[in-house]
């Protein structure tokens, strides 16, 4: 190391510090050291661009200065061409990102856009405890809803919830109970949120009602989720506690809820109840 020349040693060094960079903005986050706000918009996206390009930077003027030396050092060139690849990457990423931001602008998704399924009073006393974003009415246009006043298009601020989830190629529908019972709905969904590993799994039978947390790994997001298990069918319904769009996760949560508790309700019919 010490015998490497300082442009290649700035590269190796900013390469070393990217990923440490991400994960601490990130677990910062998680375990509440600064807000949200700061640790995906400020940190990861705003300083985090800065330190992308400070790195793409170095490496660039260490490949011209490795490419112009005399011996060529293939290991130095190889650095250097790393120190660029990995950040453009990472853009990649990050503008991959904001057009699934577009393409998702809303962050509560439901199988009924008519009635969706109603939080008990517990999650929304956990949601209010914990600054959560207010639940939107679904036939309000957003641009009369908080947070979506700012920052939005026009022709995206006269449509509502129910407008733009039925728009979607990948709607998420009911599940049919077939010739289950409630009882067997109820135990199927939480079975399938466990095998999620959804959080909190709260069931009530009577109310026909199973809600969970879905929390991701890194930032520590939470989602809320429940289901609605009537005489004919289940709703589901997937609400992220902060910012504007999910990046489509609520939608796949919810198509991949529906597919496991389809199956369980499956293997329940031919006499396999659910796993607990």
């Amino acid at each position: 190391m010490n015998r490497l020349p300082w442009h290649t040693k700035i590269v190796l060094a900013l390469l070393a510090f990217l990923p440490v960079y991400f994960v601490v903005a990130a677990l910062g986050t998680k375990f509440g050291v600064w807000s949200w706000q700061t640790g995906l918009l400020a940190l990861t996206f705003g300083g985090g661009v800065i330190l992308l390009g400070l790195t793409a930077l170095a490496a660039l003027v260490s490949l011209i200065i490795a490419a112009r030396a005399k011996p060529r050092n293939n290991g130095l060139l190889a650095a250097a061409i790393i120190g660029l690849l990995l950040p453009g990457a990472i853009f990649v990423m990050f503008t991959a990102a904001g057009a699934k931001a577009g393409e998702n602008p809303i962050h509560d998704i439901s199988t009924d856009t008519a009635n969706p399924p109603a939080f008990s009073d517990d999650t929304l006393a956990r949601r209010e405890a914990a600054g959560a974003n207010p639940l939107s009415d679904y036939q309000t246009p957003l641009g009369e809803l908080e947070p979506f006043k700012q920052g939005i298009s026009p022709q995206l601020a006269v449509k509502s919830h129910a407008q733009i989830i039925t728009d979607r190629k990948d709607r998420p529908a009911p599940l049919p109970l077939g010739g289950a019972s409630k009882e067997d709905g109820v135990a199927a969904v939480a079975a399938a949120m466990g095998n999620m590993g959804l959080k909190d799994i709260r069931t009530d039978v009577a109310a026909g009602r199973v809600e969970g947390v879905a929390e991701t790994f890194w930032f520590g997001f939470k989602d809320d989720v429940i289901a609605r298990v009537g005489d004919q069918q289940i709703d589901f319904r997937s609400v992220s506690r902060v910012g504007q769009s999910d990046l489509g996760a609520n939608t796949a949560r919810i198509a991949e809820l529906r597919k496991q508790t389809e199956a369980l309700l499956g293997a329940a019919s031919r006499g396999t109840p659910p796993a607990p």
